[in-house]
């Protein structure tokens, strides 16, 4: 008997990387000290905050309550030392170096950590210390993803947090309703209809982008069978994806999420 697929309609999905935060408290010295940001403190933040380029929130100890833990930093290479405080090449550098180091840090490969609730955010100097010649980054892991409308305490370190190759529920993306397209992200702890359960790799790093039907039509393709084999072959499924376009491809993704229908 054949096996029949239910293919639930998606629309593309932007990807907003997660880049900045602020709030300025009693540590509001860092921000404009040349030097380098201290490593695997923890802090307070909440999505607002996400929204500035400098970040001087007061550090709390680990074992208490917090939603953002730094788990790298360092001076930007001497390439950038003369580059505008907004240049794309410092964002650039920053996304790199902070995605491949928010993977280390978790212990995830890229697709675990495309489909984790969780995100990081950099921060910079102020810019009155850049001017001056500060020229620092901050990788701050924190407990939700680009559209969380609050973050969740963290463990005490996340690193080594999916080092099993199999994200905590809690810490994993799924989607309570008829479609995953406007949905929020919950923990795939709670009641959800939707998991994300694979990604696929729809290029190289040096290819062009193929354009927006390549892109939609590969996804679908093999987010079909991604799905069908994660469900066990079954005869009947529902499947969806979501995927990137040109500006997300530019910063160096190259891959969709497949979701499968599946309650729990």
């Amino acid at each position: 008997m054949a096996r029949r697929a239910l293919f639930v309609p998606t629309v593309a999905l932007t990807a907003v990387v997660t880049l900045l935060s602020a709030c300025s408290g009693p540590g509001a010295a860092e921000e404009d000290s040349p030097e380098v940001p201290e490593l695997g403190v923890c802090r307070v933040l909440a999505p607002d905050d996400v929204s500035e380029p400098a970040n001087s929130s007061e550090v709390v100890d680990c074992t208490e309550d917090h939603t953002a833990e730094t788990y790298a930093v360092g001076p930007l290479p001497e390439e950038l030392s003369e580059a505008a405080y907004d240049s794309k090449e410092v964002g650039a550098f920053a996304y790199k170096t902070c995605s491949k180091a928010f993977m280390k840090f978790l212990g995830a490969d890229e697709s675990l950590a495309m489909r984790t609730l969780l995100s990081w955010a950099w921060f910079r100097p102020s810019e009155e210390a850049w001017a001056d010649g500060a020229r620092w980054y901050r990788c701050d892991l924190v407990g939700g993803d680009e559209d969380a409308t609050a973050y969740a305490n963290l463990p005490e370190t996340a690193k080594g947090l999916m080092a099993t190759g199999i994200g905590p529920d809690e810490w994993m993306q799924c989607v309570n309703g008829d479609a995953v397209p406007g949905a929020p992200r919950i923990p795939c702890s709670q009641k959800h209809t939707w998991r994300a359960v694979s990604t696929i790799k729809v290029g190289r790093e040096e290819d062009p982008y193929p354009g927006d039907k390549v892109v939609e039509v590969t996804s679908r393709d093999y987010c079909g069978d991604q799905v069908s084999a994660w469900l066990e072959y079954p005869l009947t499924y529902k499947f969806a994806y979501t995927w990137f376009h040109e500006a997300e491809w530019k910063t160096g993704n190259r891959r969709s999420i497949c979701w499968a229908w599946t309650t729990g």
